[in-house]
């Protein structure tokens, strides 16, 4: 793995050691990168369910300020801060070992806000239509700010949401899916 583009092109990242995650495909990350914005000018991302940290780092290369890297599994934190290290971005970052939903409302209860929020939880295990919700009830996405979500492609993500309008759906490999959204 590696950071595509940005400050950090070319970089290496390394996994996290065992079968406990998946790591984003270079290719799938280039792709949805192109959607959601080949660069950002500022902001903040939460990278939810981090595993390496990959899309998060991906996400501070290309023009995030600020990142929140989330994972339960200690060798997945342990591997975010040696990522954060040895990319000498530790400064912009914050690391937590914790639940997902417990981590939003605990950023919520601090009053933060994201630009990009990234979610690519393990596969089948997370009812996406309830994270949806309460990240917009707990107001963890900002206006025009984007919600990626990764998943198997048997999952069905909402195609209409009061608060969230669908920008992309699309399905890479026959195995991933890949839904993103903007908030209204």
């Amino acid at each position: 793995m590696r950071v595509i583009a940005g400050v950090l092109k070319g970089r290496q990242i390394k996994a996290v050691p065992g079968k406990m995650t998946r790591p984003t495909a270079d290719k799938v990350k280039e792709a949805v990168f192109q959607v959601m914005g080949p660069y950002f000018k500022g902001g903040a991302v939460l990278d939810l369910y981090a595993g390496s940290g990959s899309l998060g780092i991906e996400a501070l290369s290309r023009g995030m300020e600020q990142a929140v890297f989330v994972d339960k599994q200690p060798k997945a934190i342990h591997t975010i801060n040696e990522n954060l290290k040895s990319m000498k971005i530790e400064q912009e970052t914050e690391v937590y070992r914790a639940d997902a939903f417990r981590a939003i409302n605990a950023a919520a209860k601090r009053g933060l806000q994201f630009d990009l929020i990234l979610l690519d939880p393990p596969y089948k295990k997370v009812d996406y239509a309830k994270l949806l919700d309460e990240i917009v009830k707990l107001q963890l996405i900002k206006t025009d700010g984007i919600i990626y979500c990764e998943h198997d492609v048997s999952e069905e993500l909402p195609l209409i949401h009061e608060y969230l309008s669908l920008l992309k759906q699309q399905n890479y490999g026959g195995t991933i899916g890949i839904t993103i959204y903007q908030k209204n």
